[in-house]
C-alpha cells in the first residue's frame, strides 16, 4: 500500500511540476541549457528518482537511528559482517525495488501525457542506469553519515531534517542547478547532492558525451569515495565508543 501511495503522489507531483515548468518555460525558452522537451524529461526523471537516489531521504536512516538510540546497535557491530557493506547492499535492494516500482510508472506517464526528450542513442538507456547506480550510492554514502551522528547526538533528528533540505535543494529537485545564478549555481553543480538527480538526469539528456560522460561518472564516483571512506572513519570511532562504553 505504502508503494502504490508513493507512485500515486510521485505521478500527481510530476503532473503539478510538469505545468509548473511549462509556465516558467514559455517565458525563458531553452532556460538552464534546456528546451522545452528536456525540461519536461527533467521532471519526471526527477519524480522517478525521488525515492530511488533518496532525494528526500535514504529509506534507511531512520532505522539504523533508533539502533542506536535503543542500544540495538552494539549487537550489530559484534556481528561478523561489516556494518557499512551490510547496509549498503540491503540500500541497494530497496533502490533497485523503488526503481522497478516507483521510478518507471512516473516516468512512462509523463512520456505518454507530455512531449517530453527520449534519447537519441540506444547506448545512453545503460548509461543512464549507471549513473543512477552511483546516484543511489552516494545517497547512501549521504545518508549513512546521517544516521551515525546519533552515536553523539543521540537524536539524528535534526542532521536528517537538514540533509532532506539539502538534498531538495541541491540535488536539482526543485530547479536543475544549472539555472542557478552566478556563484550558486557553480557550488550547487560540485556538491555532492548533485550525483543524485543533476548528474544522472544530464546522462539521460545526453548532455554528455565521450569523455564527458567519463568526467560525469568520476565526479560521481569521487564522491562517493570520499563518502564512504568518512563514513568508513565514524563508524570506526563509534565502534570504539561502544566498546569503550561495554567495556
Amino acid at each position: 500500500m505504502a508503494t502504490f501511495a508513493g507512485l500515486f503522489t510521485n505521478t500527481v507531483f510530476g503532473f503539478i511540476l510538469a505545468y509548473t515548468y511549462m509556465a516558467l518555460w514559455h517565458e525563458r525558452p531553452h532556460l538552464g541549457g534546456y528546451d522545452m522537451a528536456d525540461a519536461l524529461a527533467y521532471v519526471w526523471i526527477g519524480q522517478g528518482l525521488i525515492t530511488v537516489c533518496g532525494l528526500m531521504g535514504g529509506g534507511f536512516e531512520d532505522e539504523l537511528i533508533e539502533r542506536i538510540r535503543s542500544g540495538d546497535i552494539a549487537v550489530d557491530l559484534y556481528r561478523p559482517v561489516d556494518l557499512q557493506g551490510w547496509w549498503y547492499a540491503a540500500n541497494l535492494g530497496r533502490a533497485a525495488y523503488q526503481f522497478l516500482a516507483r521510478g518507471l510508472v512516473p516516468m512512462a506517464v509523463g512520456a505518454l501525457a507530455f512531449d517530453f526528450a527520449l534519447p537519441e542513442r540506444a547506448v545512453t538507456w545503460p548509461a543512464f542506469l549507471v549513473s543512477v547506480a552511483l546516484g543511489a550510492t552516494v545517497s547512501f554514502a549521504l545518508w549513512y553519515l546521517v544516521a551515525l551522528s546519533a552515536f553523539w547526538l543521540m537524536d539524528g533528528t535534526g542532521v536528517a531534517q537538514v540533509a532532506w533540505l539539502s538534498g531538495l535543494f541541491f540535488s536539482g529537485m526543485l530547479l536543475p542547478l544549472t539555472v542557478f545564478p552566478g556563484a550558486l549555481g557553480a557550488v550547487a553543480q560540485v556538491l555532492p547532492w548533485a550525483s543524485l538527480l543533476q548528474v544522472p538526469a544530464d546522462v539521460y539528456l545526453e548532455k554528455y558525451r565521450g569523455w564527458e560522460l567519463l568526467r560525469a561518472y568520476g565526479f560521481q564516483v569521487g564522491w562517493a569515495v570520499v563518502l564512504l571512506a568518512a563514513g568508513r572513519l565514524v563508524q570506526t570511532a563509534a565502534t570504539r565508543k561502544v566498546v569503550v562504553q561495554g567495556g
